[in-house]
């Protein structure tokens, strides 16, 4: 339940190499940021602006004047940063997607038409395909305890060696307004979360997470 195979459609995202030869989405995080800077270096200068050293944002993409542009960071075609988001760096928003007013971005891939559109903050994290936050949910990156987060799943738990990982949303995955996912959450493709969840550990894909005792799969 919890493999790139499992979860994401490589074919929307213009990451998809980032993820070659690997099994689990959170492996790509410590590449983001070398992966950016290697990537933008080929991009279509006809269609991608390079306003600094690091960033590439596509011609057609719409950025707000109050947002902050962090390097590195792409931008793709089509993609709307509204006012006040905050792109701290390591970033790819995916084509369509959407950052929303006073969201956060850092270490993060989007998949095209990912929608963070409210108040969001997402680090360490992969967010797959028409994945979509309802406003105010985050991503929490880093355990109370600072101890490495551990991927747990029914009968199965997985190291993944790192402090600071936050969730991996599986394709059109629909997470309810003000939740809460803790450090390692991993959300199956085609599941909704409850709003003012406080979600932790693997969910089934197509399943609707009401509580952590009430996890049903869809009809």
């Amino acid at each position: 339940m919890v493999t790139i195979n499992e979860l994401l459609d490589l074919s929307k995202t213009i990451a998809a190499d980032l993820f070659e030869g690997k099994t689990y989405p959170w492996e790509v995080l410590d590449g983001i940021k070398d992966f950016i800077l290697k990537l933008g270096e080929t991009l279509p200068a006809d269609e991608y602006a390079h306003p600094a050293d690091g960033i590439w944002i596509a011609n057609d993409a719409k950025v707000f004047p109050s947002a902050y542009i962090g390097a590195p960071c792409i931008i793709d075609h089509g993609a709307e940063i509204r006012h006040c988001a905050f792109i701290r760096g390591s970033a790819i928003v995916g084509k369509n997607a959407v950052v929303g007013n006073s969201c956060e971005l850092k270490n993060v891939v989007l998949f095209d038409n990912v929608q963070t559109p409210h108040y969001n903050y997402v680090g360490d994290s992969v967010l797959g395909y028409k994945a979509h936050m309802g406003a105010g949910s985050i991503t929490s990156n880093v355990k109370s305890d600072k101890t490495l987060v551990v991927v747990k799943q029914p009968g199965a738990f997985i190291e993944t060696g790192r402090k600071k990982f936050g969730a991996i949303l599986g394709d059109f995955v629909e997470v309810g307004c003000n939740s809460v996912l803790n450090p390692g959450t991993v959300v199956g493709r085609n599941s909704n979360i409850y709003p003012t969840s406080c979600v932790r550990g693997v969910i089934p894909a197509n399943s609707i997470y009401k509580d952590k005792v009430d996890i049903v799969l869809k009809n």
